[in-house]
């Protein structure tokens, strides 16, 4: 009989609310609760306690130094992308624009790139102007990765990991950064565990030193440092002796006997030499003989002469 089911529901209800049976009492029951979390923030998840076990080893391991890099840089014009091409030169992808004459110069940018597999992008010329930041182009150009400077303290772990004495190429405000990737040439050539530069005033690991250095510059770390007199000191504490180059010094470069003990060699600028702060520091002024007084050598000569000196001394110690 009407009104006497025992079913639930069955009977209605007066009132202004939602009728038993419709839904609408579990309305909020059946809403949904937002995306499903991502497993690595469910708690009981493995990946969740996988992430956490990595903290806590992450936060139990000793800390590496930070680094820091320059801004990427960008190689424009035909001649300039090709010599940066052969020089093994790190590049992250090579743009040319639409339209760009097709010639040698192009042809063999496209073959070095893609043999080498660096990404080959097609922009407008308006693009790559804008990217080139004006530059002539000619309708090709390379981006360089940023450069990752290692930290000071770095060049003298890489010795002690060897066992071997620490040999640091120091520059005082070299600015031509051609002269700054001889020094990283030679510094490799000869068996030296880094170079160390300023972060101011001073050349920068940018394309041109790249190119001079002749690829030497992916194998051997170059630092940098705020306070170069602050870092020559804290070398000294850690048991090195400071050496800087000096048409006047002292010593004669063949007569240096601190050669075969761990050394930093400083370099002055083009210009300039040593700044007063900085040879005041060095514990030995050395000069490297001429045959006239008159004659100079650039940085980058310089300090190949002097590690070509300090690598014969080690060797024959």
């Amino acid at each position: 009989m009407a009104g006497n089911s025992q079913r639930k529901g069955a009977i209605r209800k007066s009132g202004k609310g939602p009728t038993a049976g419709s839904g609408g009492r579990v309305k909020r029951g059946l809403e949904g609760k937002g995306p499903t979390p991502k497993a690595k923030d469910r708690p009981y998840h493995k990946a969740h306690k996988d992430a956490k076990r990595a903290e806590r080893s992450e936060s139990t391991r000793p800390k590496r130094r930070t680094t820091k890099s320059t801004e990427a840089e960008w190689v424009a014009g035909r001649n300039s992308v090709v010599e940066a091409l052969r020089a093994g030169i790190p590049i992250t992808g090579v743009y040319v624009a639409e339209g760009a004459e097709r010639d040698g110069r192009l042809r063999e940018a496209f073959k070095i790139a893609a043999e080498e597999g660096y990404s080959l992008l097609e922009v407008t010329r308006g693009e790559l102007d804008r990217m080139t930041g004006g530059a002539v182009h000619q309708g090709l150009a390379a981006r360089l990765p940023s450069y990752e400077y290692a930290h000071p303290d770095d060049l003298l772990d890489l010795a002690a990991e060897k066992g071997e004495k620490p040999l640091i190429v120091a520059l005082d405000s070299v600015t031509d950064p051609r002269n700054l990737g001889a020094v990283v040439r030679s510094a490799a050539g000869f068996g030296a565990h880094g170079v160390l530069i300023p972060e101011r005033r001073a050349a920068g690991m940018t394309a041109a030193a790249w190119k001079t250095s002749a690829g030497a510059a992916a194998r051997i770390p170059v630092a940098q440092t705020v306070n170069l007199v602050r870092q020559l000191r804290a070398y000294q504490d850690a048991g090195c002796m400071v050496v800087g180059l000096a048409a006047d010094g002292d010593v004669s470069l063949p007569d240096l006997g601190l050669a075969d003990g761990p050394l930093v060699v400083v370099v002055g600028s083009e210009g300039k030499g040593l700044g007063r702060l900085v040879a005041e520091t060095c514990d030995q002024l050395v000069s490297i003989p001429m045959a006239n007084q008159l004659e100079s050598l650039n940085a980058g000569v310089a300090a190949s002469v002097t590690l070509y000196s300090v690598a014969q001394a080690r060797a024959t110690a």
